[in-house]
């Protein structure tokens, strides 16, 4: 039974029998069965051993050279809560060619009411980041695009075809933390109908995407928005939950692209730490994912 369909049988008996917070028996065991985003994960490999499926052979990563590309960061010094100063940034690339990257596309924050960088400024940074690069001895491809926060400008910026791409016209958009945006669907529509292939940074890591049983992402996919999680969360970086619905993602097939996410030197102690995560060698191993491609 191929990963995705056997995990999703998962989730529909669990919710479908109601066994909320039950005990079941399970081929003669019993354990707790929680329909919760921390408890799937581990519903699902126990079922995948019970059952029989080939166990996962786990050897941790040297380094990150599966991944080939990175296309979340925030290395531009000086425009936003990244980089501070381009000896800085040096260091940081440096770090991430010693971590097997071919090539990094950074992608700092474009929010009207924090760093509202506009498209010059992010590519002049680009530019002048090439050159520290050049100077430095440093081999890696480097380019840049934006992580656009869905804001009341962004409509405006599609309608202007003021976005920066990568690959196959993807744009890279985040939401709110807090509260899911009530113009979601109509913003994703108007970049669709303008063609642009929408890629959603980080959406374990928003809290109002977790209920309703993995509903959320599902209809998500349906409307082919490509998903990006962040590396860190597969360490703990954003909490648990965070963790458990990235874990869930790579079990359930969804995941298109990784990013590192990666704003100071502090976070290269937890990107290293992923590189023991069973979930990490099973996502850069998948088929599924479109990093190598660009």
């Amino acid at each position: 039974m191929k990963t995705g369909h056997f995990y999703r049988s998962v989730t529909a008996l669990v919710y479908t029998q109601k066994l909320s917070h039950a005990r079941a028996p399970l081929c003669g065991q019993s354990f707790n069965i929680l329909p919760s985003a921390q408890n799937f994960t581990a519903l699902f490999d126990k079922l995948r051993e019970l059952f029989g499926e080939k166990k996962e052979e786990h050897i941790p990563l040297e380094d990150l050279s599966l991944m080939e590309v990175d296309i979340h960061s925030h290395l531009i010094p000086g425009i936003d809560d990244g980089s501070k100063n381009m000896d800085d940034t040096i260091y940081l690339l440096r770090q991430l060619e010693s971590l097997g990257f071919r090539k990094i596309i950074t992608s700092p924050h474009v929010v009207t009411d924090g760093y509202n960088n506009s498209t010059e400024t992010i590519l002049s940074g680009r530019d002048k980041v090439r050159e520290a690069m050049v100077a430095n001895g440093i081999n890696l491809e480097f380019d840049a695009i934006a992580e656009y926060y869905l804001d009341e400008t962004l409509s405006e910026k599609i309608e202007k075809r003021d976005l920066l791409t990568f690959g196959k016209n993807y744009v890279l958009v985040e939401l709110s933390y807090l509260n899911k945006p009530n113009n979601a669907g109509d913003i994703f529509y108007q970049l669709q109908v303008a063609g642009y292939k929408i890629v959603l940074a980080h959406p374990e890591r928003y809290p109002y995407y977790h209920e309703n049983d993995f509903h959320n992402y599902h209809s998500l996919k349906d409307r082919n928005i490509l998903l990006q999680i962040n590396l860190m969360s597969l360490a703990g970086k954003y909490g648990k939950n965070a963790q458990a619905v990235a874990e869930r993602l790579i079990n359930e097939r969804m995941v298109d692209f990784v990013g590192t996410d990666l704003h100071n030197a502090k976070q290269l102690e937890t990107i290293r730490a992923c590189l023991g995560q069973k979930y990490l060698d099973r996502v850069l191993r998948s088929e599924k994912l479109l990093n190598h491609t660009l």
